[in-house]
């Protein structure tokens, strides 16, 4: 990934790009929201697919010339069903928010009620929260989790879906860091006689991989993104009962969005394939053994974890207790400076604002990608806890930096 070609024409954007490629080479991606995908998704998304409008579905585009369109978009549907047991599958939302948007316009009119998780709480943006288009058009009422555990209270949010009467309940979480069941959630909703939206968008891999319960066959609907946990070319994707079908796919196309991105699609589907493979269920596990390892060592060191520990990619860390004078925001910036990038997160029952709160969030799927077992993970917990105990130490956020730059080189992300 030299960037010759762009080079040539732009050598302005050559240099970011060189210099994103050295950025991710040097530091420990540990935002849970991220990873890395193969050369080979990498390759398809970058192919020239690009060029090509297929506004449509495979068979019934409003373009000629979308032959190999069709084919691409067909293996990844076939991928996905496999992957995950649908009964359909529609790869065309660019993001995981579009899916969730999808379901929505498909079911909901304006002013209708969604019940779902509080932001601060490990919701997410696209489920209710008022600066987003949620927010705004659907009448929204969020649950919590317990603040003494750290996790849902199946019986109180059952009891909530009854008193509010929502029209859909939204399940599934971007700060969550326990496993979800399904089966309780749906009960609320049919308590309520409502639609249940599971968003798996952090844990599409962990699903698809049996390291996690799947609310497919469970849920209604069932969204994701295609590349956090499954590795898969950027976008998202909605999996639903055959009788939602046709309403899904005319919510995406032509109710919410027009031509498809093929070149994401196409990386979609070459992620896919390697999710089927036998190596990707050892992946995933050691998603999750090393992401509770991490949990455990900073446990040990005395930091507080929301819910006491982590059955996902992602360990919570409230500060409030172990460093009551350290933000999130400061505690994200000198590991920043360190090489370590996670980020500052909401905790349940949070006293600080959104934009400097009183959590971080740390991630492990890009770190397994990269080969990190879990000794040289325990070593990454010991690093973060030697910044967050001394975030103004130049020689600590020094030292530690050049240690990470040994781990980068012990375990290289893409050939060079």
């Amino acid at each position: 990934m030299d960037y010759d070609e762009v080079r040539e024409v732009d050598p302005e954007v050559a240099d970011a790009l060189t210099g994103e490629r050295d950025r991710q080479e040097e530091t420990l991606a540990m935002i849970a929201s991220e990873n890395h995908v193969s050369e080979a998704v990498l390759e398809a998304q970058g192919s020239v697919l690009t060029n090509k409008y297929a506004e449509g579905y495979p068979g019934a585009r409003y373009y000629a010339g979308c032959e190999y369109a069709d084919e691409v978009e067909t293996l990844a549907v076939e991928r996905a069903t496999e992957l995950w047991g649908a009964d359909h599958v529609n790869v065309q939302p660019h993001s995981g928010t579009q899916a969730n948007q999808a379901v929505y316009y498909a079911m909901l009119d304006p002013g209708d009620r969604i019940l779902s998780l509080d932001l601060n709480h490990g919701g997410h943006l696209s489920h209710g929260h008022p600066a987003n288009f949620t927010g705004q058009i659907y009448d929204v009422e969020q649950y919590e989790v317990d603040p003494e555990t750290g996790r849902i209270d199946y019986e109180g949010l059952r009891e909530m879906a009854e008193a509010f009467d929502p029209d859909i309940v939204v399940s599934g979480y971007s700060a969550y860091p326990r496993a979800v069941d399904w089966e309780e959630i749906q009960a609320a909703a049919d308590a309520a006689d409502a639609y249940h939206l599971a968003d798996i968008a952090h844990i599409t891999g962990l699903v698809a991989a049996g390291v996690h319960p799947s609310p497919v066959g469970v849920a209604d609907f069932v969204t994701g993104s295609t590349h956090k946990t499954i590795r898969a070319g950027r976008g998202g994707i909605v999996m639903c009962d055959a009788e939602y079908a046709d309403d899904i796919d005319k919510a995406v196309f032509p109710g919410g969005q027009g031509g498809p991105l093929m070149h994401n699609i196409a990386g979609k589907a070459v992620g896919f394939k390697e999710a089927l493979e036998p190596e990707f269920e050892t992946y995933a596990q050691a998603v999750v053994d090393n992401a509770r390892t991490l949990g455990d060592t900073l446990a040990d060191h005395g930091l507080e974890l929301v819910s006491g520990g982590t059955d996902t990619h992602l360990v919570l860390v409230d500060l409030r207790e172990s460093h009551p004078d350290l933000t999130g925001g400061d505690a994200e910036d000198a590991l920043a400076a360190a090489g370590v990038v996670l980020n500052a997160n909401t905790v349940p029952a949070e006293t600080r604002s959104p934009f400097n709160p009183s959590g971080i969030r740390a991630g492990t799927a890009g770190l397994t990608t990269r080969g990190f077992d879990e000794t040289a993970i325990e070593e990454v917990g010991d690093l973060i806890y030697r910044v967050v105990d001394d975030v103004d130490s130049e020689d600590v956020i020094y030292e530690v930096g050049e240690r990470v730059v040994e781990l980068c080189e012990e375990f290289p992300l893409y050939a060079r």
